[in-house]
C-alpha cells in the first residue's frame, strides 16, 4: 500500500477532487435548468446518473461490502475499510495486489485501485456518460478537468496522458460544436487545464519519489551510525582489554615472578631439615600458582589475532588479507622462534598493521614483506615496501587523524617496552621501517 494513503495532505486532495466533480456536475444541472434548456430533464437525469457511478466508484475505492458466514451458518453483513488513497502507480503498474480479504469473507463490490480492470471499466463508464452529457449540454465540458485527475491517477502514464489529451480535444469539440464559432478561449482553457493537471500530477509522483529515496537514505544512515557505534565500542573493549593485559603483566605477573625466584633462592639458602623450609616452599608454590593464573589472564585479554596462534601465525595471516591495488605482501621468519610476553607480541602486532595500512593507502607499492627476526637478546620486526616513500623529518607530529597508529604512536609503544623504532626513506625510493624490542634471558638461566 501507498505510504500516501493516509496522509492528511492526500485526503484533503481527495476531497477536493470530490467536491470539484460532484460541484461541476451541479452547476450543469442547475444551468441546464434556469436556461431552459431543451434537453433540460435529460441533462437533469444525466449528471445524476454521472454523480452516481462516480460515488459509487468512490466508495469502491474506500471501501470493500462484505459478507461473513457465521458458525450457525446465518449472513452477517460487514464493512471491510480498505486503503484511503492513492497507490504509486508504479506499484499499481507492476501488478501490487490489493489487501486480502479472509477467506471467510465474499466480495461484493470491486475496489477501485489504479491499473485494476475495474477501474479501467469504471472509469470508461464515467468517460461515456460525460461524453453523452457533452452532447446534451455545453457546461458540461468544465467536468474535463477532474477527469484529467482521475485518467492520470488511474491509468498509467503510458495510457493516462493520451486520455488526456482526447478528453480535451472533446472538450474543444463540444465547445465549437454548440456555440458554432471557433474562439481562442475554446482551446485555451481545455489545453490549459490539461496541462495543469498533468504537470501537478507527474510532479507530485516525482516529489514523492524523492521524498521515498530520502527516507531511505535516512534509514540506511541510522544503520550506519549503528554499524559505526558498534564498531568503536567493539575497537574500545580491545585497547581495554590490551592496556589490561599489559598493566597485569608489568605489574602482578612481574611482582609474582620476582617473588617466585626469591622465595626459590631462600629455599636453596636453608639448611636442610629447617622448620621455615615447608612455609617457603608453600609460599613459593603458591606464588607460582598465582602466576600461572595472572598470566592466563593475559592470554584472555590478548587481541583475537593472537588467541590462536603465535605472532608469527598472526602476522602471515595479516600479510594474507592484506589487500590492495597490485600490491603483494609476503612475510618471513628469521632465527628460532622464542615465547614473547603478551605486551610484546601486541606491540609488534599493532605495528605491523599500522605500517600495512600505511603501505595501502600512501605508498602505492606494488611489494611489501614483513620480516620478524628472534636474535639472542632482541626480537625485531622488519616492514619494507617498494612504493613512492616519503621525508620522515616531514611527518607532523600528530597522524592520528587518518584513524590509524602514526609514527609517533609507534614509537612511544616501542620505547614503553624499551625498544626503539626507525624509519629510512626517501622520495620515490620506497620505505623501511624496523622495530627492536629488547628480550631478557628466560627467569630459569637467571635463577642458575
Amino acid at each position: 500500500m501507498d505510504s500516501r494513503s493516509h496522509t492528511p495532505v492526500a485526503a484533503a486532495l481527495r476531497l477536493c477532487l470530490h467536491a470539484l466533480l460532484l460541484g461541476l456536475l451541479a452547476l450543469v444541472a442547475v444551468r441546464a435548468v434556469s436556461e431552459g434548456a431543451p434537453h433540460a430533464g435529460a441533462v437533469v437525469t444525466l449528471t445524476l446518473v454521472t454523480a452516481g457511478a462516480y460515488g459509487t466508484g468512490a466508495l469502491a475505492g474506500t471501501g470493500v461490502r462484505v459478507t461473513s458466514v457465521r458458525r450457525d451458518g446465518q449472513a452477517e453483513a460487514a464493512t471491510e475499510t480498505a486503503a484511503r488513497a492513492i497507490p504509486v502507480r508504479q506499484r499499481a503498474r507492476a501488478g501490487t495486489a490489493a489487501r486480502p480479504i479472509p477467506v471467510r469473507q465474499r466480495v461484493l463490490a470491486a475496489s477501485v485501485r489504479p491499473g485494476t480492470e475495474a477501474a479501467a471499466t469504471w472509469l470508461t463508464a464515467l468517460c461515456v456518460l460525460w461524453l453523452a452529457l457533452l452532447v446534451l449540454s455545453p457546461d458540461a465540458l468544465w467536468v474535463a478537468f477532474p477527469l484529467y485527475f482521475l485518467q492520470l491517477h488511474l491509468l498509467p502514464t503510458r495510457w493516462g496522458v493520451p486520455a488526456v489529451v482526447v478528453t480535451a480535444a472533446a472538450a474543444i469539440t463540444s465547445f465549437v460544436v454548440h456555440r458554432q464559432e471557433i474562439a481562442p478561449g475554446a482551446f485555451i482553457g481545455p489545453l490549459i487545464g490539461a496541462a495543469v493537471a498533468i504537470a501537478t500530477v507527474l510532479g507530485y509522483d516525482a516529489l514523492f519519489r524523492e521524498s521515498e529515496r530520502r527516507r531511505e537514505l535516512i534509514v540506511e544512515l541510522v544503520a550506519t551510525r549503528a554499524e559505526l557505534a558498534e564498531a568503536e565500542r567493539t575497537a574500545g573493549t580491545l585497547a581495554e582489554r590490551e592496556r589490561l593485559a599489559r598493566e597485569i603483566h608489568d605489574t602482578l605477573a612481574q611482582g609474582l615472578s620476582s617473588i617466585q625466584l626469591l622465595l626459590r633462592a631462600a629455599e636453596r639458602t636453608l639448611p636442610a631439615g629447617a622448620p621455615a623450609t615447608a612455609h617457603v616452599r608453600a609460599a613459593r608454590e603458591a606464588a607460582q600458582a598465582n602466576l600461572a593464573e595472572a598470566r592466563s589472564f593475559v592470554r584472555a585479554l590478548t587481541p583475537p589475532d593472537l588467541e590462536h596462534g603465535s605472532l608469527a601465525a598472526a602476522l602471515e595471516r595479516l600479510c594474507a588479507r592484506t589487500t590492495g591495488p597490485d600490491l603483494t605482501v609476503r612475510f618471513a621468519v628469521s632465527g628460532a622462534p622464542v615465547e614473547l610476553p603478551t605486551p610484546y607480541e601486541v606491540a609488534l602486532l599493532r605495528t605491523a598493521q599500522s605500517a600495512l595500512a600505511n603501505t595501502v593507502r600512501h605508498a602505492a607499492a606494488g611489494r611489501a614483506e614483513i620480516t620478524l627476526s628472534f636474535m639472542d637478546t632482541s626480537v625485531a620486526l622488519d616492514v619494507v615496501d617498494d612504493g613512492r616513500g616519503f621525508d620522515p623529518s616531514a611527518v607532523p607530529v600528530d597522524e592520528r587523524g587518518d584513524g590509524g597508529f602514526g609514527l609517533p604512536a609507534m614509537r612511544s609503544r616501542a620505547a614503553t617496552l624499551g625498544g626503539t623504532l626507525s624509519v629510512e626513506s626517501a622520495p620515490g625510493q620506497g620505505t623501511a621501517l624496523a622495530v627492536t624490542l629488547p628480550v631478557a634471558a628466560p627467569a630459569e638461566e637467571r635463577a642458575a
